[in-house]
């Protein structure tokens, strides 16, 4: 109970500036989840298809794989969909493998949404607080000034420290939208190089396919 207090008074005595910190700070922490749910979920969704593709893909049954991902809406489905709509009408590699950056274009944008706004946030509060305390010194010297020469020290000391409270306050805002930041970069980093990897080898067992397909028909003829 009593650090509720303390943490209570600690916002109170910071001034005016503490609470467009925390304005900032709940718009960034609502990103934060809302992005970590949302990248978690397409994570999930992305392996659950690769796994469920994969083995069709290794047997070059590239029907069935096309049919068991055409209704879903993840991002690795919209990928591999880009590609095997083309397998089998397309014979150049270069042409599936530019319909499927072409599907990575549209998918990056969209897992990389409101992320940079994070850091953008952290900056805020951190610039507020600093702000805050300038303001806070300002407002102290000013009021020093017109006080007694035997209260000054004990004025300026007191009102130090708290035009301090919006610098402290700023940071302990900003650095977890930083640490935040990075976690939600870093994973949607992963998800990329997933979705790359899995562009890849699709590539490769249609290119693949289509060799062994070309070598057959002509030993047959």
């Amino acid at each position: 109970m009593e650090t509720i207090e303390n943490i209570v008074q600690f916002f109170q005595t910071g001034g005016t500036f503490m609470y467009p910190i925390l304005i900032v700070f709940a718009f960034g922490a609502a990103i934060c989840i809302e992005r970590y749910i949302k990248l978690s979920s397409i994570g999930k969704a992305n392996k659950k298809v690769w796994d469920q593709v994969h083995p069709l893909l290794n047997e070059g049954d590239f029907e069935a794989a096309r049919l068991s991902i055409a209704d879903d809406k993840s991002a690795i489905a919209s990928l591999l969909n880009m590609g095997l709509e083309r397998q089998g009408s397309v014979r150049r590699r270069d042409d599936i493998e530019i319909a499927m950056e072409e599907s990575m274009m549209e998918i990056i944008p969209a897992l990389e949404k409101r992320t940079p706004y994070i850091a953008l946030f952290a900056n805020i509060c951190t610039l507020l607080g600093l702000l805050g305390t300038i303001m806070g010194l300002i407002e102290a010297f000013t009021a020093v000034a017109n006080a007694d020469p035997a209260e000054k020290a004990d004025l300026l000391s007191a009102s130090i420290s708290v035009a301090m409270n919006t610098t402290a306050f700023g940071l302990m805002a900003a650095i977890p939208l930083l640490i935040f930041h990075a976690m939600l970069t870093s994973r949607t980093g992963e998800i990329i190089d997933s979705l790359e990897m899995a562009s890849v080898k699709t590539l490769n067992l249609i290119a693949d396919f289509a060799k062994r397909q070309a070598a057959l028909a002509a030993k047959n003829g």
